[in-house]
């Protein structure tokens, strides 16, 4: 078997608003978890319990996400703000 090999570049990566994204998500998972709090009865009674804590990981998890693309953002606006006009786009 031989290895695979692209035929063409890879495309550039889609830059959107990044932070606004993982925040979104982060309120969508602590949501879940409030939504499903009254009913932790009924999910300990079927064996779902791991539903509500699933939720309040993801959230968790998505505050160490909004944190961590916060520092990114402001490290590739130092960058782009040091380089030399031209340059910029280097730094992606």
């Amino acid at each position: 078997m031989t290895k695979w090999t692209p035929r063409h570049e890879a495309p550039e990566p889609l830059e959107g608003n990044v932070v606004a994204t993982i925040t979104g998500g982060t309120v969508i998972w602590f949501v879940l978890f409030l939504v499903q709090l009254p009913f932790y009865g009924w999910f300990d009674d079927h064996g779902h319990l791991w539903w509500l804590w699933t939720c309040l990981a993801g959230g968790g998890l998505g505050l160490i996400g909004v944190w961590y693309v916060r520092k990114r953002d402001a490290a590739i606006r130092r960058a782009a703000a040091t380089a030399p006009r031209g340059t910029a786009d280097a730094t992606r």
